[in-house]
């Protein structure tokens, strides 16, 4: 066996529109694809003894034991590795569960699907699961339990931290989506204009004032103490003299710690005398230049949260510790602890393992004890100076005692410095008591708070603060959650955290429709982003040059806090290597499915392409709008895909079956008498004549008239009103600035060149319906096939350029990606002679060389219809000619 290939799809994508998160790997089973698990001695046996837990697996016998029964009866070793794969993740610790294995139709290759949480976990599951298999296979021995462990290291090194994961959790669950910025703590929350973002608990509202007064323990103190809250008394010290000036102020005990510290870096507490303050002043100097020494408030340690300036959560901590039992040794109670699952290094896991270091083995020697010392049954031991969860205590929520003085005493103190989010570091006898009473003193406030004491308390009720930091970032009230009525544009993102998102898919005329879809949007005032063929756009800017039509496009428009409304054309390769980039849409446009681009990443027919084609759509929000072609089968079947509403398009204002969905009170678009037409139910809604419409060349152009249609029908069920689509029709004017390679037309004075993208079959014929009408006395094509192409794909090119054109000449593009040269041209050329074997071919390899030439030998009324791949230079080539054309009159050569 050998991997093919491995990549990661983070998207709704061909495998499955629920399960986004999937590795799909590629595997050549070689000789093994002779030999399925029964024909393979001892395999069952091996592999029942190395992962017995795979009985759990009920794989498509429905049962416990299913997949153990599919291995006894035979089964190929790519769907065994498979489940090895969701297996190994699983003892991991990885939530996942979705898997499918599948063939590519090329004999012993098959694509093994499965889920994943990390990217780099799930790669390292993939290669494990067939090292394992392999193994297995052999005879040989394997140690899973290190793949496991290596596994796990992967995955809590990358996911998320529990603050952040709180509230991307609390996010997901209100159906805002997320975008991770980085590999650590970073995360968009919601989509362009309405998004938020947060970095741990720190969010994109943070006050950065508010940050800096809070990691400045002086000035935090002063601010306290201004509002009337309670403070232990204390001062910032830079140097021993500065120290001793202090102790004629303060008596013992004191607390030491650095001024602008964090998780409890260098602070030491309880200091009863002079030589113990100086080694904890100079501890502390270690993490910060200033010091701050103030009194020791005794009583317990309680963490209080406000988010929005409201008490959500208080729980009462506790430092690292032990309990005896008489007869082990502390080293063997810590180790005993740390093997409570719920302990991970640093903030991974719900709590921290205890780690021995200097303040540990300090505090010990004070009580004359080591970490061989055996502890009494029942005694306990605090092993820790502070109680943070990051050196491995442990806290019990006590929101529901907390004492409304006290709640309301840290509400005011979050004001008082100013943090959206503020975790209070209380010290107090009894926090059910009044402030005076309880002795309650706040000694730090902090921002960017960790959450895991209060969603994972080791003991008490779970406090959903995540939900309540998401309630303060999108508020449920602000915006309407209701989509907006067809026709009817509301001018805001229709839910919370989410942006108007049409996506655009199809064979041919997806870059048109997205241009005119986005150009429509603009009436509305809104900016709109949006990304073709030709690069990323943002309002009226295009701000990414290139094929811009993958997942990492649309992500950085999604990502773009300017964008309004995201309009996203969606091919085919990007959907099939990495999925899409959103979650949903709310209106997915599938303009047709056609031949083109069959035999690549295993699409092998027309069916398998409107698979692909059908992501979009099947993406679509329940109440949104898959618009299809009624015109092209396959993409009308489509509709029987979707789980939400769907809108038809048709050219043919009698089709059967837009009048069969209209009269079940469907929404479609039709050309009828000449105007784009709505027809909603019975209600018919003339938008306007294609006369009026550039785009469609006076109405002499049906597949401009057919991406019309589809813009019109997606504004329209977006909500955009009639006038307004009317109005971006009107003005929407095709040119090789707004349509770059589509229908650009240069007249000069004898002839004209009209360039176009049209690479594949179907969109010649359609090009070829508009070229027919035109009154030109001679019609000259140049063009090429795509490399990567079927064989039959390339003669039917050929054939419709020799129907099409009077005159063919055939040329290269640049890459042609692994095929031979001539064989290319070869075929291209018996296409065209099935068509008319007189037809004159010419063959010049070079692109713009056959551009100048056919300019440089025009005939007077001919028409050039130039199919290019460099798009920028055959545009300004002609240009060039058509100066000096108007300039002298007769066209020059120009390199």
């Amino acid at each position: 066996m050998y991997i093919i290939d491995i990549s990661c799809l983070r998207g709704p994508n061909y495998w499955s529109i629920k399960h986004t998160n999937l590795v799909v790997m590629k595997l050549d089973l070689e000789q093994l694809e002779d030999f399925p698990t029964n024909k393979i001695s001892g395999f069952y046996e091996r592999l029942q003894a190395l992962l017995p837990s795979l009985d759990n697996h009920e794989c498509s016998e429905g049962h416990r034991g299913g997949f153990f029964l599919r291995v006894q009866e035979g089964t190929w070793m790519g769907h065994v590795i498979e489940h090895i794969a969701l297996e190994i993740q699983t003892l991991a610790g990885i939530d996942v569960g979705f898997g499918r294995t599948r063939g590519t139709g090329q004999p012993g290759v098959y694509n093994v699907v499965f889920a994943y949480q990390d990217e780099q976990a799930g790669i390292y599951a993939a290669r494990c699961a067939v090292a394992i298999a392999e193994a297995l296979v052999r005879g040989c021995s394997y140690n899973v339990a290190v793949a496991i462990d290596e596994l796990r290291r992967i995955y809590e090194t990358n996911r998320l931290g529990p603050s952040t994961s709180a509230i991307v959790s609390a996010c997901t669950r209100r159906g805002i989506p997320h975008i991770r910025l980085n590999a650590d703590s970073y995360v968009q929350l919601g989509y362009g204009a309405a998004q938020q973002r947060i970095q741990a608990a720190v969010t994109g509202r943070t006050s950065s004032i508010a940050v800096e007064l809070a990691a400045d323990k002086s000035d935090t103190k002063q601010a306290l103490s201004a509002a009337g809250i309670p403070v232990p008394f204390g001062a910032v010290v830079s140097s021993e003299e500065g120290l001793e000036a202090v102790l004629r102020e303060i008596d013992f005990p004191l607390v030491v710690k650095p001024l602008d510290g964090n998780h409890g870096r260098g602070v030491t507490t309880n200091i009863q005398n002079v030589p113990d303050l100086f080694d904890a002043f100079l501890n502390a100097k270690r993490h910060s230049e200033q010091v701050v020494i103030e009194q020791f408030i005794t009583g317990n340690d309680y963490r209080l949260l406000v988010i929005n300036y409201r008490l959500y959560a208080a729980a009462w901590r506790l430092p690292a510790m032990i309990v005896g039992n008489g007869y082990n040794t502390i080293r063997e109670l810590i180790d005993e602890v740390n093997r409570d699952p719920r302990r991970g290094e640093g903030h991974q896991n719900v709590l921290t393992k205890i780690d021995v270091d200097l303040v540990m083995l300090n505090m010990l020697a004070e009580r004359q004890l080591t970490l061989e010392s055996p502890l009494p049954a029942g005694e306990r031991l605090f092993l820790k100076d502070t109680a943070n969860l990051s050196t491995g205590g442990t806290a019990i929520d006590v929101t529901d005692e907390l004492h409304p003085e006290i709640a309301f005493m840290a509400e005011r103190a979050a004001r008082a410095i100013g943090l959206d989010i503020c975790g209070i570091d209380l010290i107090a006898d009894d926090i059910r008591r009044p402030l005076e009473a309880s002795g309650a003193s706040v000694i730090e406030v902090n921002a960017g708070p960790g959450l895991r004491m209060h969603t994972h308390p080791s003991e008490g009720k779970p406090r959903d603060v995540g939900g309540a930091i998401a309630e303060m970032l999108f508020p449920t009230k602000a915006v309407s959650q209701e989509m907006p009525s067809p026709g009817k544009f509301m001018g805001v993102p229709t839910t919370v955290g989410r942006i108007p998102l049409i996506a655009v898919t199809g064979t041919n005329g997806k870059t048109t429709t997205t241009r005119l879809l986005a150009h429509i949007y603009k009436q509305t005032g809104r900016c709109v982003g949006f990304t073709t063929t030709e690069g990323v756009y943002i309002g009226n800017h295009r701000v990414e040059a290139g094929d811009c039509t993958g997942p990492a496009s649309a992500r950085n428009v999604l990502c773009d806090t300017s964008v309004e409304v995201a309009v996203l054309e969606c091919a085919r390769g990007g959907m099939l290597r990495a999925g899409l980039a959103f979650d949903q849409c709310d209106v997915g446009v599938v303009t047709n499915v056609a031949a083109d681009h069959l035999g690549l990443r295993d699409i092998h027919s027309l069916e398998d392409m409107a698979h692909v084609k059908a992501i979009v759509p099947e993406s679509v929000r329940p109440d949104g709008y898959a618009v299809l072609n009624a015109d092209n089968d396959h993409t009308y079947a489509i509709r029987e895909r979707v789980r939400c509403q769907v809108a038809l398009f048709s050219r043919q204002p009698g089709s059967e079956r837009v009048q069969t969905h209209c009269a079940t009170g469907g929404v479609a678009a039709v050309c009828d008498n000449g105007f784009i037409t709505i027809i909603r139910g019975s209600e018919r809604i003339e938008v306007e004549h294609v006369r009026m419409i550039p785009l469609t060349f006076g109405g002499k152009c049906p597949f401009m008239i057919e991406n019309a249609l589809a813009a019109t029908l997606a504004a329209f069920c977006q909500g955009v009103s009639i006038n307004l689509i009317a109005q971006g029709l009107r003005t929407f004017e095709p040119s090789d600035e707004n349509t770059p390679g589509r229908m650009n037309i240069f007249l000069f004075q004898h002839f004209s060149v009209l360039v176009d993208y049209a690479h594949n079959p179907h969109g010649l014929s359609a090009l070829g319906e508009f070229i027919h009408q035109t009154d030109a006395t001679h019609r000259v094509g140049i063009l090429t096939g795509v490399g990567d192409r079927r064989d039959e794909d390339l003669l039917a090119l050929g054939k419709i350029a020799g129907a099409v054109f009077d005159e063919v000449i055939v040329r290269l593009d640049k890459d042609v990606r692994g095929r031979d040269p001539m064989g290319l041209v070869d075929l291209v050329r018996q296409g065209v002679w099935s068509a008319d074997p007189s037809k004159p071919v010419s063959v010049i390899p070079d692109e713009l060389a056959a551009l100048n030439y056919a300019i440089q030998n025009a005939q007077p009324g001919s028409l050039i219809v130039h199919l290019t791949e460099q798009i920028e230079q055959t545009i300004t080539i002609i240009k060039e000619y058509k100066k000096q054309d108007e300039r002298y009159g007769l066209p020059l050569e120009v390199v």
